[in-house]
């Protein structure tokens, strides 16, 4: 996967075919800083989002052939995550899954943040520790099932503050 860092209000993520993340990241990219150079200020998460959703619907007769997240702080302090389509459509969700074990990793995720499927539970804010270790975990056991997976996660936690990125092996064979 590669992306956008979050310098610009949002971090993007990509995963398919990497030619095609690599131009689309460098024509965000690109469009980021013209925004910046005439506005004097970063693009809001917001509008990266929308940005996106018309530059893959611009290509939607020979699109690019990624899969992409936004996610970033929106205008009310409040996190946000959107995930797309390859031509565009797009939707704000609380978390999401995309990629070859996006099909492992998206259930858990409903389990255990979405707290679907279970009963009698109380749905209580979990700490960044608390989901920071969960996710790591998430993937470990996604990279032992989807060989696609890497060897290595990248977790970033987006706050008002600003964004903290760590790395975590998965698998050490």
């Amino acid at each position: 996967s590669s992306g956008i860092n979050a310098e610009y209000g949002g971090l993007l993520g990509c995963v398919g075919f990497h030619g095609d993340v690599l131009t689309l990241t460098k024509s965000l990219d690109a469009r980021l800083k013209q925004y910046k150079h005439t506005h004097g200020k970063d693009m809001s998460c917001e509008a990266m989002a929308q940005m996106l959703s018309a530059t893959l619907y611009y290509r939607r007769f020979f699109p690019y052939w990624v899969y992409n997240m936004v996610a970033g702080v929106d205008n009310n302090g409040k996190g946000c995550v959107f995930s797309y389509d390859p031509v565009g459509s797009y939707e704000r969700e609380s978390y999401r899954a995309c990629g070859s074990a996006s099909a492992i990793i998206q259930p858990l995720l409903d389990n255990q943040l979405g707290y679907k499927n279970q009963s009698n539970v109380d749905p209580t804010p979990l700490s960044r520790d608390r989901v920071r270790n969960m996710v790591r975990d998430i993937f470990a056991a996604a990279s032992e099932r989807d060989i696609y997976t890497g060897d290595e996660v990248e977790i970033s936690i987006i706050d008002a503050k600003g964004v903290e990125t760590q790395r975590f092996p998965l698998r050490s064979d």
